[in-house]
């Protein structure tokens, strides 16, 4: 959100700094943050005060919530705003993912006011229970799938694109860590990643990924002497960083000219990269590694994502073949 520390009350905005400059959470992060900070505050005003009962939800302002309202919050009442959502609320039906972020969001705020500057005595939330939520095995493509994915490039950016894809699938990087990537994070053969909370880590890059950023650099256009552009690797055709989104047409296009399912996204190219790495010797500690993943935890979705792995080793034991004797 480009002016949301306007919209935002002081109790609110030393929180989001908080984020931003001591945790180094993105801004996306804290955009988010302050989105479910600021539901959550509309709907107890909404709940409070029956004047504002004919006000429009998105035009009830926040800027008059402080301490002693925040501290004033009962559980009843988080739990009453996720009855809310649940029930459509006036945002429209809530998921049980995005009620299980807000209150993510509603914990941390408390958690910074009672545990970190100790301006609360009490938090509401150290009972909350967060929505129940459905894991789901990630989505990958397959090798065959992989390989029709690469060779569906085309157009006038086919090496660049190419080039991207191939780091996709062969490095497991998060999108935001691939438009982050400049010029002198190549070296040799690695590549230095800045990932999640601008934790480094240093990737070795495989024959195809150097052979394809070496085909892209030779031709790489020279990006706008800005701050933000001059050293950025990947570069649009006006000569600027590429954006998030501008990686994700570049991901759905391919996906649409390879044939393959078009709910495929540059997330799902990192689940593939993991997926093709383990089920083919890679220790999920070293995947780890290679994935940033914080917690070990995360990684291993991926050790029950193919049942081909599963049958394998079963087959494996060495009662497999035994068979009960004939009397």
């Amino acid at each position: 959100m480009a002016d949301y520390w306007q919209e935002a009350p002081p109790v609110l905005q030393e929180f989001l700094n908080y984020h931003e400059s001591i945790l180094s959470h993105s801004s996306k992060t804290v955009d988010e943050y302050f989105l479910d900070l600021r539901a959550f505050f509309r709907y107890l005003k909404l709940r409070r005060d029956p004047s504002l009962a004919d006000t429009p939800f998105r035009e009830i302002p926040i800027l008059d919530v402080d301490l002693d309202f925040v501290a004033s919050i009962q559980l009843s009442e988080i739990y009453g705003f996720l009855t809310f959502l649940t029930g459509g609320g006036k945002d429209g039906k809530a998921e049980a993912s995005t009620r299980a972020r807000k209150c993510t969001a509603i914990r941390s705020f408390y958690d910074y006011l009672s545990v970190h500057t100790h301006k609360l005595e009490n938090n509401p939330t150290q009972s909350l229970n967060s929505p129940k939520l459905r894991k789901g095995l990630p989505r990958y493509l397959s090798l065959s799938e992989s390989l029709r994915l690469l060779e569906s490039v085309s157009g006038s950016n086919e090496v660049r694109d190419y080039c991207i894809l191939t780091l996709f699938l062969n490095c497991g990087l998060r999108v935001s860590e691939l438009v982050g990537l400049n010029v002198q994070d190549v070296r040799d053969d690695t590549i230095r990643v800045l990932g999640k909370g601008n934790k480094e880590r240093q990737l070795y890059l495989n024959e195809a990924c150097l052979e394809a950023l070496d085909a892209y650099l030779a031709q790489r256009p020279e990006p706008k002497d800005e701050l933000r552009h001059r050293d950025a690797l990947f570069v649009s055709r006006n000569k600027t960083r590429l954006t998030t989104r501008a990686v994700e047409n570049i991901v759905q296009k391919a996906v649409n000219q390879a044939g393959l399912d078009p709910k495929y996204s540059p997330h799902k190219l990192r689940h593939t990269a993991a997926t093709l790495m383990l089920n083919n010797g890679v220790d999920i500690r070293t995947l780890q590694d290679v994935l940033g993943h914080e917690n070990l935890g995360t990684t291993q979705i991926y050790t029950h994502v193919s049942d081909g792995n599963l049958k394998m080793a079963v087959d494996a034991n060495p009662l497999a073949q035994v068979r009960k004797q004939e009397e």
